[in-house]
């Protein structure tokens, strides 16, 4: 079946179909070479980096709930350092792009990650996390009030010529002030959404089950709020948006990229089913072929038409 009709570029970035992996969910790609070609995929997005390893949060870390789960990880990762000596090498034999996640305490964390990402030959982007609930400094602290998202991205900015792409966090009242800010500073393409604040309590130990009491809920549970984030963000910036969350078909696709989202990347959905982004891949070519769509990007945001708004890539 022919492919051209699921290329899209974002931003410059190239990408064979709009499906990524999303950032905490597959490692660092060798995870999951097992299971298929790695190649097939649009992009890669790494497990979350920070400047110094982090040895993550106490367990428990993970609670299934239904329809999805709570994770209270922590960002445990290798540090940047130990990142370019072990897994670089071989994220950059791969024949797609791969975005590098980072993470900082501070704002200069952030600055001093662009730079030495920067030097890698053959990384297609950095996505600046301002969103991750898990932590105790940083992260989502960043991401919930304009100003300081808009202090990151710049920072960012200033210390990398690869493609920024601002990861944002739900837990905020405005993802669309959230989102202008972001692209004010610099921000190339806006990802979206990261997970939503939740708990859990262990009834028999009459506490909560997670060390620091909330944790990150993602699964198919937050998939109707992510699809009105999206939306509400394509409606509000001219940049490119990934759209993520609670997305494990094909169909789950679909109404992302009709609700805006110029790429899809799939999360807790690899845990459910190692093979859910190919066979995502594979229901997106039957779906353009059956609806006769040449190009992709007819169908981004296509679904605005209806409540009024031009699609911005007609």
């Amino acid at each position: 079946m022919d492919n051209k009709s699921i290329f899209i570029n974002i931003c410059g970035i190239a990408m064979k179909n709009p499906v990524m992996v999303a950032s905490g969910t597959f490692g660092f790609g060798q995870e999951y070479a097992g299971f298929y070609d790695i190649n097939l995929l649009g992009a890669i997005v790494t497990k979350g980096l920070t400047f110094e390893p982090k040895a993550g949060n106490p367990p428990p870390r993970i609670c299934e709930t239904p329809a999805g789960m709570l994770n209270s990880i922590g960002l445990e990762n290798p540090g940047v350092e130990d990142f370019i000596a072990k897994e670089w090498p071989h994220l950059s034999r791969l024949s797609i792009p791969v975005i590098a996640n980072i993470d900082g305490d501070t704002v200069d964390d952030y600055h001093k990650m662009a730079r030495r990402l920067s030097s890698l030959e053959g990384l297609a982007a950095l996505e600046v996390n301002i969103s991750c609930p898990n932590v105790e400094k940083g992260g989502m602290a960043f991401g919930q009030d304009p100003e300081s998202a808009a202090e990151v991205i710049k920072a960012v900015r200033e210390g990398t010529d690869l493609p920024v792409i601002a990861k944002l966090s739900p837990n905020v009242t405005s993802i669309q002030k959230i989102a202008e800010a972001a692209v004010s500073a610099g921000a190339d393409a806006i990802s979206l959404i990261n997970t939503l604040l939740g708990m859990a309590i262990d009834i028999n130990k009459k506490r909560p089950v997670f060390h620091r009491t909330f944790a990150g809920l993602s699964g198919p549970a937050v998939k109707p709020v992510a699809l009105r984030m999206v939306w509400e963000v394509y409606e509000a910036v001219k940049v490119p948006v990934i759209g993520m969350g609670g997305i494990t078909t094909w169909q789950d696709a679909v109404e992302f990229i009709l609700a805006g989202a110029s790429a899809v990347a799939v999360g807790t959905g690899n845990f459910l089913d190692p093979l859910a982004p190919i066979k995502i891949i594979e229901g997106l070519k039957k779906y353009t072929a059956a609806q006769g769509v040449r190009d992709i990007g007819e169908l981004i945001g296509s679904a605005h038409l209806f409540t009024g708004v031009k699609s911005r890539f007609k």
